[in-house]
């Protein structure tokens, strides 16, 4: 594995030369948020950040996305073309919980029987350099009791490192190694090594949320009637906010649109907080409020993800918990699963 170390002045110009070869993408303040992006030219990526309000799975799963495009004929509807095409991408700054966001989405999209192609079209183009949590960005975060750590490299092809006067850039797949022409020649000491064990130890530490994530799995798998679900759905307002910025929800619905005789069928984000969601062609709604919706949630997350794929569908990253408007804790509920059989 290939080893550098750059000096902290040197790493937006190496951003800047990547970007003549690739379509990057990075933190960048826009008002009062700092957004996961495409850089526009000339603009530069935000280092001192903690972590962006929207996850860059967008990158790979767009909010809105064109999957066909036809037209209509006196002779019937002819396909004009499936949007498949991706170009080579570098994701830059992504924090290590949402780079752990990836490999979890593949595990869905990305499977030996059922492929995402157009999901897969842009992982596959894409090249994922990891900006270490060194210090831990908020004190909403738990990516510990998730499997995930502030210096995790899970998902990463580069992983970066704040060793203080310098970074350590580690190349850990082939990918990641196509871009270790861009950042010079240094190689990593011993001692910058020990200090990236240092501040990973430091970040680690600084993790006060900590919740039992993989050990619901067993009460939630009893526990689909219990009143609990009677409770923790009551301030909830249905707005989808903790969906539409999670890591890892992947719900999406697709409809198609037509402009005379052009049509296109699009795929868009949808939310299991939505009472649209499952509501049926005859009316009939099986999760009929917040209760049914929210219980689907908590279980899709810590059980049934955990069935599927033996992996909590949830990367500690903290968003719901910020950006709740009525402060619902994912954290809490969880640790009163934990309770239910005591």
């Amino acid at each position: 594995m290939e080893k550098r170390l750059v000096k902290k002045d040197e790493l937006l110009r190496i951003v800047k030369k990547v970007g003549a070869e690739f379509n990057v993408f990075a933190p960048v303040r826009v008002e009062d948020n700092v957004l996961f992006k495409s850089l526009a030219p000339g603009e530069e990526p935000l280092l001192t950040f903690a972590n962006t309000k929207n996850a860059p799975k967008g990158v790979f799963f767009p909010r809105t996305e064109v999957m066909i495009r036809y037209v209509r004929t006196p002779k019937g509807t002819v396909l004009k073309g499936v949007e498949l095409e991706a170009r080579d991408a570098v994701l830059f700054g992504v924090r290590p919980c949402d780079a752990r966001s990836f490999v979890l989405l593949d595990l869905l999209f990305d499977q030996d029987k059922y492929k995402d192609p157009y999901y897969v079209a842009k992982r596959e183009k894409a090249t994922v350099v990891t900006l270490a949590c060194t210090p831990v960005p908020y004190t909403a975060c738990f990516c510990t009791s998730v499997g995930g750590g502030p210096v995790d490299g899970t998902g990463s092809d580069v992983l970066v490192t704040d060793i203080g006067d310098a970074y350590l850039v580690e190349f850990l797949t082939p990918k990641g190694e196509r871009l270790v022409k861009y950042f010079g020649e240094a190689k990593a000491t011993a001692e910058a090594e020990n200090k990236k064990e240092t501040a990973a130890k430091e970040a680690i530490e600084q993790i006060k949320s900590v919740i039992p994530a993989r050990e619901v799995k067993p009460i939630l798998d009893v526990s689909f009637d219990h009143p609990f679900w009677d409770t923790i759905h009551k301030r909830c307002l249905a707005c989808g906010t903790c969906t539409y910025l999670c890591p890892t929800c992947h719900c999406f619905d697709i409809s198609d649109e037509m402009k005379y005789d052009d049509g296109r069928r699009l795929r868009n984000w949808d939310s299991c907080m939505f009472p649209l969601f499952t509501k049926e062609t005859s009316g009939h709604n099986p999760r009929p409020t917040q209760k049914e919706r929210w219980r689907q949630r908590v279980m899709h997350k810590f059980k049934y993800y955990v069935d599927n794929f033996n992996a909590v569908a949830c990367v500690g990253c903290g968003r719901c918990v910020m950006y709740c408007p009525v402060n619902i804790d994912i954290r809490k509920i969880v640790e009163d699963i934990s309770k239910l059989q005591q």
